[in-house]
């Protein structure tokens, strides 16, 4: 993916959730010049904490508007991120299933659709997501193969695919370690303090320290060799 500078006030629409992937790609956005959008959704998912935490982290990395959605896809269920009872921990070295319990059915072809949406009331063409298939919880909707299909159906069913300035999007994570996004982000100025990543925190927002995506993002700070501001805080 090109790292060229964008003309002038050209706008992005960044999905972000709170989490530290989507802050780096929120930062990379902004360093390429893009006058970023961000778009965060309340789908009811069992904590408000990550939504307060990407407010934060809008307004940190300066995002020139930052519109918080609601969509219940609780409604649906399907996923133990939208239920409730226990979470699944994450497994101790052994095998993880293909596709875990905390998957939401097409969560990310459904925020990528209202994304595209946003971007082309905007009159943008590009659209940024955090997505990575490397240190990953095994979803199908972080593969590149995903990506590239979705820009392709894009393409086809939007205005601006029709008129020949097809919508754009880039997922600079994809290929990218969780400890190389921790040493991008921090390249960047990220607070990774402001960012939420667990699954199943505690009342006052510690994270547990337990759950797939606790476990993915101390994988992140331990390989990139410095330590996680959230760390001291763990329930």
């Amino acid at each position: 993916m090109s790292e060229k500078r964008v003309p002038e006030a050209a706008r992005a629409v960044v999905l972000l959730s709170g989490g530290m992937d989507s802050a780096v790609v929120l930062a990379m956005a902004i360093q390429r010049g893009f006058e970023a959008h961000a778009l965060t959704f309340r789908y009811g998912q069992r904590h408000a904490v990550e939504i307060e935490a990407a407010r934060g982290v809008a307004a940190a990395l300066g995002a020139v508007r930052h519109l918080v959605l609601d969509l219940d896809l609780a409604r649906f269920g399907g996923s133990a991120l939208t239920a409730d009872g226990e979470l699944p921990r994450a497994a101790g070295g052994g095998e993880r299933p293909a596709i875990p319990a905390t998957y939401v059915p097409a969560r990310n072809a459904v925020f990528l659709s209202l994304a595209a949406s946003f971007a082309e009331a905007l009159a943008a063409r590009d659209v940024f997501i955090g997505v990575s298939a490397v240190d990953y919880s095994g979803y199908p909707d972080c593969r590149p193969e995903f990506i590239r299909a979705f820009e392709a159906a894009l393409s086809l069913g939007t205005r601006a695919g029709a008129t020949g300035s097809p919508l754009r999007l880039h997922a600079p994570l994809l290929e990218l370690s969780k400890a190389d996004t921790v040493r991008a982000g921090l390249a960047l100025g990220v607070d990774f303090g402001l960012t939420r990543s667990c699954y199943d925190p505690s009342g006052g927002g510690a994270p547990c320290g337990a759950c797939d995506a606790c476990r993915l993002r101390a994988l992140g700070f331990d390989g990139a060799g410095v330590s996680d501001p959230l760390a001291r805080q763990k329930a």
